[in-house]
């Protein structure tokens, strides 16, 4: 059997286009050959295994990986009109999304995951079979490139995904305005913020919006220091259980000046320290240990958050009530 010719090189990364590669020559039948694969009509990529990214523990990084990957396999074929935008837009933006479900409730993989593609104004729009296609005015978004990527800028992004549940919302909103300041536990710092509530706000009130109450509401809980979606989680089920805001993501010391830790969230007149803690392996879980050992010997309430405690919020909201009474 002979091999097949050698595709040129610029044909030879994730995805190409099916219309440019025959402008450049490639014919029908090199494009039909078994090394090659049509993950969406007009695209061809190299043929292989549908990838996993089962090496991720974590769910919802599998899965923003993926959608990022699509997109990138998609992208030769974006009409000059069209961007991503909505979930993949999140995505490519790295920011937090709740896990996608199949309709027989499976967590959604690579082939499950559609791309939200959308055009302004009188565009064509996008039609594809793996697709979600929106149309937009082009007043309500901002389209810029973000890693080679067209899409939606991070104000517009939000702006779209009014659809999604409020704390959702606002931790995508926490995400994209985050403020990387400087400080003993901060990383990063002086790193620019994707955006800022009055971006968020302009974008908002730039036309009808799926959602806009919804999305009004979640502006008011998007704040600058939220390091994770499930610190924002913790913080609005305070709020919205009637707790004062604690600060967050601070750093400690005690009355000699020695650095105890940067904690998710305190209560600084109470004493109380709020710590969310995720899935801990190995050397992390240890520190942790000795740094919420160093926080009570130096007398501070710590209230640890796990993943069940964040689906009781009622017990949630009372054991840190108590811990402010005491």
């Amino acid at each position: 059997m002979t091999p097949p010719e050698n595709l040129p090189d610029e044909f030879c990364g994730t995805g190409f286009s099916v219309h440019i590669a025959r402008l450049h020559g490639v014919s029908r039948n090199r494009l039909r050959s078994v090394d090659l694969q049509a993950p969406f009509f007009g695209i061809r990529a190299p043929a292989g295994p549908v990838p996993t990214f089962d090496d991720i523990a974590d769910p919802h990084e599998r899965q923003r990986r993926a959608r990022v990957h699509r997109a990138r396999v998609y992208a030769p074929r974006l009409h000059t009109g069209h961007f991503f935008s909505h979930q993949t837009a999140a995505s490519i933006w790295d920011a937090p999304l709740p896990l996608e479900f199949t309709d027989d409730d499976r967590i959604a993989a690579y082939s499950d995951l559609r791309l939200h593609v959308s055009a302004a104004g009188h565009t064509p729009f996008p039609h594809a079979s793996g697709l979600v296609g929106h149309r937009t005015l082009a007043s309500m978004t901002e389209i810029t490139v973000h890693d080679g990527l067209r899409v939606t800028s991070p104000a517009a992004t939000w702006a779209s995904l009014g659809g999604l549940p409020l704390f959702d919302i606002v931790a995508i909103g926490d995400h994209m305005c985050r403020v990387w300041r400087r400080g003993r536990g901060r990383p990063t710092p002086g790193r620019a913020p994707l955006s800022t509530r009055a971006d968020l706000r302009t974008m908002l009130d730039a036309g009808r919006r799926r959602g806009a109450a919804r999305l009004r509401d979640a502006l008011e809980l998007v704040r600058e220091d939220s390091w994770s979606p499930r610190e924002t989680r913790v913080r609005c089920i305070l709020l919205t259980g009637g707790l004062p805001e604690p600060e967050l993501n601070v750093d400690l010391y005690d009355e000699r000046g020695r650095f105890l830790g940067c904690v998710d969230m305190v209560y600084r007149d109470a004493r109380v320290v709020i710590e969310y803690l995720g899935m801990l392996h190995g050397a992390q879980w240890a520190a942790d240990v000795e740094r919420l050992a160093r926080l009570r010997a130096a007398g501070w309430i710590v209230v640890e958050v796990t993943s069940p405690l964040l689906r009781r919020p009622e017990e949630l909201v009372r054991r840190v009530s108590a811990a402010l009474g005491a």
